[in-house]
């Protein structure tokens, strides 16, 4: 994978204008203008939404703000502690799963989380992320909205897909967005956890999007633009018969390959 411009991935300079920054906010603000980048096709108007680690809490995209022109008055700093107890509490109506959500915020002038904050407090728990993607890729969402998507989410069609998207994504049909989701969401990354003892750098939407999550901006941003040309070659693959997919030897020999692992520091993936 190089660094070409206009090509899918920039990742040594992509995102991080202000790599030098303190700032969380303007690096998360990186990312959202990245992902809402209108040529990508990822996000339009107000889909999608970004979240990073911040101290002991995190900063999330506010409700209804475009990711194409999010600034840092369109990010809202989050605890963590409302969010996560809602999904213990098993059927929560919309007004009180609402009034979690302002009261999560540490700043009263803070825009509204968006209603996904539910399942971005989640996904920042897990060992080794402080970053995460979500957006409405129509390339992916062709193959989500139809009934080969299980099929997508548990293959791989080569070697570059594996090393930024792990070995399989994790798959969740179509819930409603908001608490039922993150419950969902949780009950399908626990699993994989256990099986692979890493988390999952796709979570694949039946009907929605794709979530992809990382301890970089870089890792998020490389999962989506490669899981859009995923979908991209598996779409043209299906035209001609196909798609064929990697063995499953071949998938785990490229995972634990040490040039590969090299390349992932290399590209901060």
């Amino acid at each position: 994978m190089g660094t070409r411009r206009g090509g899918w991935l920039v990742l040594k300079s992509v995102c991080m204008a202000s790599a030098g920054d303190n700032s969380m906010r303007r690096r998360l603000v990186g990312l959202g203008r990245e992902l809402g980048r209108e040529e990508r096709g990822l996000a339009i108007l107000g889909e999608g939404n970004v979240s990073c680690k911040d101290g002991a809490g995190f900063l999330i995209k506010g409700s209804g703000r475009s990711l194409a022109t999010l600034d840092e008055g369109g990010i809202a700093a989050c605890t963590s502690e409302k969010l996560l107890a809602l999904l213990d509490a098993g059927d929560v109506d919309d007004a009180a799963a609402d009034d979690a959500l302002f009261a999560s915020r540490v700043a009263a002038d803070d825009p509204k989380p968006s209603v996904e904050a539910l399942f971005h407090a989640y996904l920042l728990t897990l060992p080794g992320v402080s970053w995460v993607g979500h957006a409405h890729p129509v390339s992916v969402n062709r193959i989500l909205c139809s009934p080969r998507a299980a099929e997508f989410a548990g293959s791989r069609l080569f070697p570059d897909e594996v090393v930024c998207c792990g070995v399989e994504s994790v798959f969740v049909r179509y819930t409603d967005p908001g608490l039922k989701l993150a419950q969902e969401i949780r009950r399908a990354v626990e699993p994989f956890m256990e099986r692979h003892g890493a988390f999952p750098r796709v979570i694949l939407l039946a009907n929605h999007g794709v979530i992809t999550l990382g301890a970089s901006e870089q890792a998020v941003l490389g999962a989506m633009l490669m899981a859009g040309k995923a979908a991209e070659i598996w779409l043209g693959a299906a035209l001609l018969g196909g798609p064929v997919f990697l063995g499953g030897a071949d998938v785990m020999r490229i995972a634990g390959r040490g040039d590969e692992h090299y390349r992932r520091r290399a590209l901060n993936l």
